[in-house]
């Protein structure tokens, strides 16, 4: 009977893992036990750091240390994020001062900037800076700060000072994980921390990520959902999902989809 109840929470993580969320109901019929006995498996295998309990159910989440790397990270859902990017461009006005985050999406979005005229583009991306820094009609402030290999990212206290320094319209923010229970979430303590900076440094904070990282938990929190005004996400994104995020008082904008 035991070796059964390990071989079912085993089976369960790797469920949760494969699939990013589930229900208590759902994993009740998947291995055919009752509620409780599901609720009992996921306190377990949240103390065995498998996955993270939410309320109803359980979410994957990424093991520290292992982050993708920047170029890894373009290779996944390359279609849908360049999708998203052409999207938030008609978010950008000329005259507009933006930051763009540290990301891949964020990293197409720079790309299509060049034929803009009057814009002040602030990053702490090495990748969005190498793009942008031919473009004569662009005012482009670097944030100083340590570079992260991981993610091209600069972060750390000089970055965070001089993003202290600021203000802007727009930011267009990278992540790695969106809950409706634990919010937004990176790997990285350090990155977790410049990601609050420029969003304290922002007007209006737009949330650019695809549809995979929904449900996701990554072991730095970033901020609650509450604190984003928009979204831009592509059509693989579930109903609950869009409905968590309105539910916060988030605009919510499927990349491709008519308005």
């Amino acid at each position: 009977m035991m070796l059964f109840e390990e071989e079912r929470k085993r089976e369960m993580a790797q469920y949760v893992q494969s699939k990013g969320r589930a229900l208590v109901p759902e994993l009740a019929e998947q291995f055919q036990v009752s509620e409780s006995t599901v609720r009992r498996d996921l306190r377990d295998l949240e103390e065995a750091k498998q996955l993270r309990r939410t309320h109803g159910g359980a979410v994957a989440i990424e093991q520290d240390g292992v982050e993708p790397t920047f170029m890894e990270k373009e290779d996944r859902y390359r279609a849908q994020k360049e999708e998203i990017a052409r999207c938030a461009l008609s978010f950008i006005e000329e005259g507009d001062t933006i930051f763009l985050d540290s990301g891949t999406t964020t990293y197409y979005l720079a790309k299509y900037l060049k034929d803009f005229q009057e814009l002040t583009v602030v990053t702490n991306s090495t990748m969005v800076a190498e793009e942008l820094k031919q473009a004569k009609h662009i005012q482009l402030l670097l944030t100083g700060g340590a570079l992260r290999h991981e993610t091209q990212a600069m972060v750390g206290p000089l970055a965070n000072r001089s993003i202290g320094a600021i203000r802007v319209n727009k930011l267009f923010l990278a992540i790695n994980g969106v809950d409706s229970a634990a919010g937004l979430t990176t790997p990285n303590l350090t990155e977790a921390e410049t990601k609050r900076c420029m969003i304290h440094a922002s007007k209006q904070i737009i949330l650019v990520t695809d549809h995979s990282k929904f449900g996701q938990v990554s072991f730095a929190r970033v901020a609650d959902l509450s604190e984003i005004h928009h979204c831009i996400v592509d059509h693989g994104i579930t109903e609950q999902a869009i409905s968590d995020m309105e539910a916060e008082g988030i605009k919510v904008t499927i990349a491709g989809r008519a308005s």
